[in-house]
């Protein structure tokens, strides 16, 4: 045992998690990203490996199993972006209530303080942004903390820790009571009561809270936190192992020191276990060294300074950041900084999309003050309580909003353009759009999407069409890709292609009713449809789906009805097209069913065109994800015909493949691929159905003896398997058979030695551990299956490295 410090001293570690927004503006929902595959986008992927995982981060015993599962954020001050947390809310919802309930658990822990703090809303850099504009993302920061964790917060990070003396003031005027800034945004400081100022250029004592005074005369405390621990923490490996880290934590206490000491680091929350495998194991195990032994108190900063108040004030570095030394140029120039730039690249066209934004941002401010004064009672205090509405889309909540803010008769499609005009020009200046290398990053096609979301809105409400003009302004941005091109060819083919209405919307779900079923009423991302007419013919391979629907957004509540006619013929040959309901619906639809009869295509396609060739449509009407699935589907054919060419090549040249295997010569190039597709599609096929342990078994021994690898998707075709079997486990723990089957997954996985995220399956089983195995052990006495249940559960647990209790 470490001998105990001498006077009290405090740690608290912040981790900074946020992801910017990824939704399409016209869909509210992140659609298929392939940069982050095996995951469908990077929010799930960096779920995966730093979110979930710190929820339940493991602690180890001496021979690498799990002793403890512990939810990290109960013992370290965090802040969550709150679109981070929208999503994370709708998409990993286990994830999700972990870190609300590891706030709650907090709160009795540390004298009534949570360990979570807000941040400003859509991580806008707010010296750069307008004063209205940081008044808004401060409330609604504030009121979606509020919303999710029941509770008033203490403190708000500031988005880079990006500062100035209005950015202090809009979050002191909320009530906020502290944030946390880099030590070489401090300028001056001064002992309470003295009058002379010590400039101190960063070089701060980061172990003490300082009173900053602002010119309103409110105030705000400010924590320095200790910069050399933080970049060792996000950029020197120091999470390689956990008791390093907590000795170089420990190390920053010193002796000479009179003042109750707090020392305190903070990193991008996505550093334990994103940015560096295992980080969130790292933290586990210090926290758990630093409180075993004693040798500090684990607490947070509104504990601490509810304890200890600052006995020193402080005047801040105006506009500065952690994430620049250049102040905040980083998102407004070509700096120098960036994410590891190719050579001979620059970031030249920072300039032009800022300055292209806030012209447009200006240009639809005066739209919502002109058109919003004649609607509503006061525009922009309306703006201040949409935030109530973007937490709760329902009747009941828009009609609330209504009633306060709108005057008698005003048009609520139009109110609610109005404010979806304003969120998206704000979710346009999210920082990652020009935090990384070059203009065509997905981050950077990310805020232009909001751009053209805005420009949509702007016209529609006004009538005035901006986006010609913000354009001419984006071209001077320009791709260091030269293929990419200049902003306005990305804006152009990226952000128009995903550009949508409610035609689009009767277009997709059009083609969809071929390929699937709907119910009467359908929610197709943010679009509700209500079908009032379908019908579905067939003539030999080819099939029409005619029908009748009204489209309504749930976020504008702007509706319309269209009718359409959908022709497939066969693999990617469709044709038809959407029309607003016209009074001819049933003449139209008779006789386009009267001539879908063998040879009456020909015809069919002539009254499609008549009728239906104002708004034509194809695959590519698909919404991207659909148009994925529905590819696939497609392809289904061929690729069961190319499966049976690769069976049979495979079959025939086994033994010759074996051989070759046996003796160290390679196999030759196309039996090996043959071999590959064959035992990874036929093992993926059977992981897809109930689990047939000894099939699977026989294909696993098959690709070890002829050399063949498992592919990646295969892989998660197992981790898949395992997850289904422990979640089936999981809704009914005492069942024999649920538990036989899980075990069997699991085994088979550990007899082929293969490399599967077992996580949720281990913290299935942790749980269960705790809440059902008692019970049943209990009963094991008296009830020989009882026995057999524990003693199999128990050697399933050797199975997934947990260790014995």
């Amino acid at each position: 045992m470490l001998t105990p410090p001498a006077h009290p001293r405090a740690i608290a570690i912040h981790g900074h998690f946020y992801q910017p927004p990824r939704e399409n503006p016209w869909l509210e929902a992140v659609e298929t990203q392939d940069s982050a595959f095996p995951w469908h986008d990077w929010n799930a992927r960096i779920t995966a490996e730093c979110y979930e995982p710190n929820a339940t981060a493991r602690v180890l015993d001496d021979h690498e199993r799990i002793l403890r599962i512990v939810n990290n954020y109960a013992c370290i001050s965090f802040n969550f972006g709150p679109t981070l947390l929208s999503w994370l809310e709708t998409c990993a919802p286990e994830t999700y209530s972990a870190i609300l309930e590891a706030d709650r658990a907090s709160r009795d822990r540390h004298s009534g303080h949570g360990n979570a703090i807000a941040q400003a809303y859509n991580h806008i850099i707010l010296p750069l942004a307008t004063d209205r504009d940081k008044r808004t993302q401060v409330h609604w920061g504030i009121r979606d903390f509020e919303h999710r964790f029941g509770r008033k917060p203490e403190g708000m990070w500031l988005p880079e820790t990006a500062a100035d003396v209005p950015s202090l003031e809009a979050l002191a005027a909320a009530n906020i009571t502290f944030t946390i800034l880099e030590p070489h945004q401090a300028a001056r400081v001064r002992k309470i009561g003295e009058t002379q100022w010590r400039d101190v250029h960063g070089s701060i004592d980061p172990t003490m809270p300082y009173l900053c005074n602002l010119p309103s005369g409110r105030r705000i405390t400010i924590f320095f936190y200790d910069g050399p621990i933080s970049r060792a923490v996000a950029f020197e490996q120091l999470l390689a192992r956990g008791e390093i880290f907590a000795h170089r934590i420990l190390g920053a206490f010193s002796e000479s020191r009179t003042h109750p000491q707090l020392v305190n680091i903070a990193t991008d929350g996505e550093t334990y276990g994103h940015h560096h495998r295992f980080g969130e194991m790292a933290l586990a195990y210090a926290l758990q060294f630093i409180e075993e032994n004693r040798l500090a108190k684990l607490t947070n900063y509104a504990e601490h300074l509810q304890t200890h108040p600052p006995t020193h004030e402080v005047q801040i570095a105006e506009r500065t950041s952690w994430s620049c030394s250049h102040g905040v140029e980083r998102w407004r120039s070509d700096c120098g900084c960036n994410t590891g730039a190719s050579a001979g690249w620059n970031q030249q066209w920072r300039g032009p999309l800022r300055t292209s934004l806030d012209w447009l941002r200006d240009q639809v401010d005066e739209i919502f003050a002109s058109h919003g004064s004649q609607m509503l009672h006061d525009p922009w205090l309306a703006r201040e309580d949409y935030i109530d509405v973007i937490l709760d889309r329902s009747d009941d909540s828009v009609g609330r909003f209504l009633t306060k803010h709108a005057d008698e008769g005003a048009y609520v499609v139009s109110v609610l353009e109005l404010m979806e005009m304003q969120r998206n020009a704000m979710l346009m200046f999210t920082s990652c759009g020009w935090f990384f290398s070059d203009l065509s990053g997905i981050e950077t096609v990310q805020v232009l999407q909001y751009a053209g979301r805005v420009i949509q809105l702007a016209e529609r409400i006004s009538g005035r069409t901006l986006e010609p003009e913000f354009l001419n302004r984006l071209e001077a941005a320009r791709s260091n890709v030269h293929d990419r091109g200049t902003g306005r060819q990305i804006y152009e083919r990226e952000v128009r292609a995903s550009q949508l209405d409610l035609s689009r919307v009767a277009a997709h779900y059009a083609v969809l009713s071929l390929f699937d079923t709907f119910d009467d009423d359908a929610r197709i991302y943010c679009y509700d449809v209500v079908r009032r007419d379908l019908v579905i013919h067939k003539a030999g391979r080819a099939r029409l789906a005619i029908g009748s629907i009204e489209a309504r957004s749930t976020i504008t509540r702007e509706s319309a009805s269209f009718e359409f006619a959908a022709l497939h013929l066969g693999e990617t040959e469709l044709t038809g097209g959407v029309r607003i309901t016209r009074t001819d619906y049933n003449t139209v639809r008779g006789a386009l069913i009267e001539a879908m009869e063998p040879g009456g295509i020909p015809t069919v396609i002539r009254l499609l065109d008549t009728h239906f060739g104002e708004t034509p449509i194809s695959i590519r009407s698909l919404f991207r994800d659909e148009q994925r699935r529905v590819l696939h589907e497609l392809i289904e054919a061929t690729l069961d015909e190319a499966e049976s060419t690769f069976r049979q090549l495979h079959e025939r040249y086994d033994p010759l493949m074996r051989f070759h295997h046996r003796l160290g010569i390679p196999v030759p190039k196309v039996l090996r691929m043959a071999a590959e597709f064959d035992l990874n599609q036929q093992i993926r096929r059977l992981l897809e159905r109930e689990i047939a342990s000894a099939e699977i078994e026989t294909f696993l021994r098959e690709a070890r003896e002829e050399g063949v690898p498992l592919d990646e998707t295969t892989l998660v075709a197992f981790s898949t398997a395992i997850e289904r079997a422990s979640e089936q486990f999981r809704e009914h723990p005492e069942d024999l058979d649920r538990l036989e089957a899980f075990d069997a997954i699991v085994t088979l996985v550990g007899d082929a030695k293969l490399n599967i995220d077992l996580r949720r399956a281990q913290n299935r089983y942790y749980r269960l551990r705790a809440t059902v195995r008692p019970a049943i052990e209990a009963s094991a006495t008296v009830m020989p299956a009882s026995r057999q249940w524990v003693e199999l559960f128990d050697r399933l647990g050797e199975k997934l490295d947990i260790a014995a209790s």
